[in-house]
């Protein structure tokens, strides 16, 4: 089943069982899908669009709840949390560190980098074969890790 469809899915089952924080959180994740398709137009969006504005606005979420916890705001952090475990179930599964790990070091060796001025070509070598399952804050930190 496609990401829009099992959205409208889940907005349905949301309604129908009175679940607020998810509903609006799916109609939000819909408008924000909504408003990529427009900006992209005449072309029609693809899943990994899609995924992109998922991943955005994971992204946002994981910004805010810092945010709010820097600032004593637990009620805000407890609301943020609950729409970003929403967003991730529709993202595909993230891989562990120890794969990202082993995907970087196989980059790193294949492109034969030794210096953190390399670390853009690995970047972009590993974010091909991750595929979006690996969060690229995390990558980052393995790529600078392994090239330091």
């Amino acid at each position: 089943m496609e990401v829009r469809e099992k959205l409208t899915a889940d907005m349905k089952t949301a309604m129908r069982e009175k679940d607020q924080v998810k509903l609006d959180t799916i109609r939000f994740l819909q408008a924000a899908i909504k408003n990529k398709e427009i900006d992209s137009r005449p072309t029609p969006l693809t899943a990994d669009d899609v995924l992109s504005v998922i991943k955005k606005l994971v992204k946002q979420r994981k910004e805010s709840i810092e945010q709010y916890q820097a600032a004593a705001r637990q009620d805000l952090v407890d609301k943020e949390a609950s729409e970003l475990k929403i967003l991730e179930a529709y993202l595909p599964a993230q891989m562990s560190k120890e794969q990202i790990e082993k995907i970087v070091a196989d980059v790193v060796a294949e492109l034969k980098a030794t210096s953190v001025k390399d670390m853009g070509a690995v970047m972009k070598a590993v974010q091909v074969k991750t595929q979006g399952m690996a969060d690229n804050k995390v990558v980052s930190e393995v790529i600078k890790a392994k090239l330091a």
